[in-house]
């Protein structure tokens, strides 16, 4: 598989016709450029405010938050009634506040109020999945890691890169095929690309930059 070819292309797309995206590590860049600071805890709260959760609402709701509560000790300060308030109407948001109140009091308590930066111990907090584990070390740490949403999982099949049934195989997998230096690229690239252009029902191949390495897999209709 010729990667640098798709990742040049992809790249080109992005840059000539997508525009700005505003999307979860928008959220993250923004808050680090006013801060002069990386910050871990802005990539872990927006993610989860992201979830489920068009990147609309997720840009307005996260900058909102972010505001009130740039540290685990702010946001342990407010209560759950504020916070919701804060995110709506971010999908799950009542489940959400809970998770990152339950969060806030973790870090404080075993952490010294600091984003833990291994896989492991993102994992053993409350509504930290992959997804949002992987996010959290590629964009707070710049640890290479590979992020697998719907996205990345529906175009890495639908192309014939791979073939899984769900998206943590699909990382799996990804991390045997794909070069290293492409992980943390590869759902920057492919979100956008699969709102925009492969979608999931009857996808614009007709404008697909990267159709020489697709076998449209399971495609029925096209535009």
């Amino acid at each position: 598989m010729n990667w640098n070819a798709i990742i040049i292309k992809l790249e080109k797309w992005r840059d000539e016709a997508a525009g700005s995206d505003p999307s979860v590590t928008t959220v993250a860049e923004k808050y680090k450029q006013s801060s002069g600071l990386k910050s871990p805890w802005a990539v872990l709260v927006s993610t989860i405010i992201s979830l489920r959760t068009k990147d609309e609402v997720t840009l307005v709701a996260s900058e909102k938050l972010l505001k009130k509560a740039d540290s685990p000790k702010k946001l342990n300060s407010l209560s759950n009634s504020v916070i919701e308030k804060l995110i709506y109407p971010a999908g799950f948001y009542r489940n959400k506040t809970a998770s990152l109140k339950s969060i806030a009091n973790i870090l404080l308590e075993k952490y010294n109020g600091n984003v833990p930066s291994t896989m492991e111990e993102l994992l053993a907090l409350p509504g930290v999945g992959r997804k949002t584990a992987n996010l959290v070390l590629g964009e707070a740490f710049d640890i290479d890691a590979i992020c697998v949403d719907i996205h990345v999982h529906r175009i890495s099949n639908r192309c014939g890169w791979l073939k899984s049934r769900n998206p943590e195989e699909t990382e799996m997998i990804l991390r045997e095929i794909l070069p290293e230096k492409y992980w943390r690229r590869i759902n920057y690239l492919l979100v956008l690309y699969g709102q925009k252009i492969c979608r999931p029902i009857s996808p614009f191949c007709s404008l697909c930059v990267i159709s020489d390495f697709c076998k449209r897999n399971e495609v029925i209709k096209t535009r």
